[in-house]
């Protein structure tokens, strides 16, 4: 309910008035079944901007620290989330990010459409870096398409580190669904595969600049790199 409040008579109507965001080939999103949903992330925007556009409700994997958070702040936080149809992801990897995953994959089970962003964490630098197995495993586990999405402009509105939003258009680009059939999900090397081609498959629709590492690396030596104290 709340989510449907919010979208239809909140952030919605907010969203569309103020960054005036265009889309392309929304027509691949089904308008029913289940499917995963892959993106691009560029920004926190991300997780506003393409659930109000696409018609159907997405239950997207949130980072855990979403859900965490101590005192009325992170309640507040944590309930917001929940409300917003938004699912614990552990990014740690190993067993705590497979457990993770298992919320995803009951989403699917039950119908829905499911958001995932591959690269783990939001872009450094606009860049598109490699993306994690997780969202191949999902597809693999369920038999279930995997639609890749461009996010275009999101960090400009909201770059990382800024609460304020710019106003400027952004634009979704919603590319041909992947098919994919079940499998064995421990075939590592089939779950590199198909990972790999969701990121070409987003880079085509995005333009990025491609780069063949994790983002989360990549964040990791500029936070050991800026200035301390």
């Amino acid at each position: 309910m709340f989510y449907w409040f919010a979208k239809t008579f909140i952030v919605g109507p907010l969203a569309r008035l103020l960054f005036r965001p265009w889309v392309r080939g929304m027509h691949h999103v089904p308008a029913e079944g289940a499917a995963i949903i892959a993106s691009n992330h560029l920004s926190v925007a991300d997780s506003i901007f393409l659930p109000v556009m696409v018609s159907r409700p997405i239950s997207f994997l949130a980072k855990k620290e979403y859900f965490s958070g101590r005192g009325l702040k992170g309640a507040i936080v944590r309930r917001f989330f929940l409300l917003a149809n938004q699912l614990p992801m552990d990014r740690a990897g190993g067993a705590a990010s497979l457990k993770s995953l298992e919320a995803g994959e009951v989403a699917l089970r039950e119908g829905r459409l499911l958001g995932i962003y591959p690269e783990g964490t939001r872009s450094p630098d606009g860049r598109m870096y490699r993306g994690k197995v997780g969202v191949a495993r999902l597809a693999i586990e369920t038999g279930l398409p995997i639609i890749p999405v461009a996010m275009i402009g999101t960090d400009k509105v909201q770059p990382i580190g800024k609460l304020v939003p710019h106003l400027r258009r952004v634009g979704i680009i919603v590319g041909e669904p992947i098919a994919v059939q079940r499998g064995d999900i421990h075939n590592r090397a089939a779950l590199r595969e198909l990972a790999d081609r969701v990121m070409r498959d987003i880079q085509r629709l995005s333009g990025q600049e491609y780069v063949d590492r994790y983002a989360a690396d990549v964040k990791a030596e500029i936070a050991e790199r800026a200035p301390r104290g």
